[in-house]
């Protein structure tokens, strides 16, 4: 049933002014305990529902922050809203969820969408943010924080993890399993911080360990599975098999091993092959996948709290936020011989 309850109907059933109920609802100004208990109580027994948008024009502020994603489908991202979502309830503000499938024009659509709807904040995830993205939502005078491989270019608030020293950490694993020959599927070819601190990482542990370095053993990809599949095929179609793999994301870590799988090949045994982000499948899918375990929820709940502070004005120790790793051992890699 529809409700027909007016702020009127409670504020005559009280015995008190319109404006006494507002103040009550809106908590602004100070009413004596007994009047604001008897309007809390006809509220609860009318089942009243105050009108978020006239609420959010007395007290100023709409409870609502926005998040821009670029696939709300995809594994790392759906992990980081969680984390979003969670936090954001805590604090007692709503999420309006705008999904751009990594469309740029969409993306800068969204910003203006969100600005209309009256945010107070927003989180951007997304593959790969700009100075338009940066600029359209500084103009707008709105708080955000930013989870992207490129956002660590510039000046503004992000969450992320040591994707140097993951990278590192992870290509020494290997080598210390035994392996030599390892191919790096990178996630772009992308010349931005993130892709040079991950092409380091892998650089200096073989420079450590006296492995010479094979441009033919770097490949671009992507992020998704048929970017893992194509990236291992095309290194098995030029005739190099390598003793390990190691993807910068799960789901094209698993379409690497898939792809290895159609050749005749057999994982971990001929080809050992590990990921990066420790989404849920890479625990699902057999053989269980080796991975960096990036934490992607606890990011969607540190950027979320981020931008919190600062529509609360509160002070953050750091504009850049790097969030621990680990490297997770499972079936996908073996000790070489």
């Amino acid at each position: 049933m529809k409700n027909t309850i007016t702020i009127k109907d409670v504020a005559k059933k009280a015995g008190v002014s319109i404006s006494t109920v507002s103040r009550v609802i809106n908590d602004s100004k100070p009413v004596t305990d007994e009047v604001k208990q008897k309007v809390l109580d006809v509220i609860k027994e009318t089942g009243y529902i105050p009108d978020p948008l006239a609420r959010s024009l007395v007290t100023k502020r709409s409870q609502l922050i926005g998040v821009i994603v670029p696939e709300v489908s995809d594994s790392f991202v759906n992990e980081i809203l969680n984390g979003i979502e969670e936090v954001a309830k805590m604090y007692d503000y709503e999420i309006l969820l705008a999904n751009t499938y990594s469309d740029k024009a969409q993306e800068l659509k969204s910003i203006n969408l969100l600005r209309a709807k009256q945010v107070e904040g927003i989180v951007m995830v997304c593959w790969k943010v700009e100075e338009d993205h940066i600029n359209y939502i500084q103009n707008c005078g709105i708080p955000a924080t930013y989870i992207s491989k490129t956002a660590r270019d510039y000046d503004i608030y992000t969450v992320s993890t040591s994707n140097k020293e993951a990278t590192y950490d992870m290509t020494k694993y290997l080598i210390d399993k035994g392996h030599e020959d390892i191919a790096f599927i990178m996630t772009s070819k992308d010349d931005t911080v993130l892709e040079r601190e991950r092409l380091s990482g892998y650089e200096q542990a073989l420079n450590e360990r006296n492995i010479k370095l094979d441009e033919s053993l770097i490949k671009y990809g992507g992020t998704t599975y048929e970017a893992g599949y194509e990236s291992m095929k095309e290194l098995l179609d030029e005739g190099i098999v390598p003793q390990a793999a190691f993807v910068t994301g799960d789901e094209a870590a698993i379409g690497a091993i898939n792809a290895a799988c159609d050749r005749g090949y057999k994982v971990p045994e001929d080809i050992s092959v590990a990921g990066f982000n420790d989404v849920k499948i890479a625990k699902m899918y057999r053989p269980k996948l080796t991975t960096v375990y990036q934490p992607l929820y606890d990011m969607g709940a540190v950027a979320i709290r981020m931008v919190i502070k600062l529509i609360n004005k509160e002070p953050l120790e750091s504009k850049k936020i790097e969030l621990p790793y680990k490297i997770i051992e499972r079936e996908s890699v073996i000790t070489r011989k």
